[in-house]
């Protein structure tokens, strides 16, 4: 019994075993995939760092009009990596895009023509947040003429 079980499972992994060996077929649609359409050249690939201190800078370019490009350096007490660079390509209809960015201690920021913005704000809505702010002054004018009680009894 225990031998047509053995003899059983080594016919199920004998029959699961690929027809070729050889190194794994990479291409456009990852491991084991098929590349679809041409090879896109490589036009510009320079790189620089990071350096002791850690600075670093990298920019390339490909033969269908995609660039990136970024630098960046430690800033501040703690060290931290302030960076700047975009990218740009162009869309199937033949329309660019373009994106830069800057991240540090103010956080990322991204600037683009793609990015969506809000509607402006209607006339009734400036008109109130300028009241809130007029009414937040003028509250903030007269705590100062007044004095809180005191709950210290003249202890610091």
């Amino acid at each position: 019994m225990c031998s047509k079980i053995l003899l059983c499972a080594l016919v199920a992994v004998a029959a699961a075993a690929p027809d070729h060996y050889g190194p794994p077929q990479t291409g456009f649609y990852g491991l084991y995939g098929t590349q679809s359409g041409p090879v896109i050249p490589i036009l510009k690939d320079e790189r620089e760092g990071p350096d002791a201190s850690g600075v670093y800078s990298f920019e390339f370019e490909t033969g269908n009009g995609i660039k990136r490009e970024e630098q960046g350096a430690p800033q501040g007490p703690s060290g931290a990596v302030a960076m700047q660079g975009g990218w740009s390509f162009t869309f199937p209809d033949g329309s660019p895009a373009e994106v830069s960015f800057v991240a540090d201690d103010a956080g990322y920021r991204v600037e683009s023509d793609l990015l969506p913005t809000p509607h402006p704000l209607p006339a009734h809505a400036l008109a109130q947040i300028e009241k809130a702010r007029r009414e937040d002054a003028a509250a903030a004018a007269l705590s100062g003429r007044y004095s809180v009680p005191r709950t210290s009894y003249g202890y610091p």
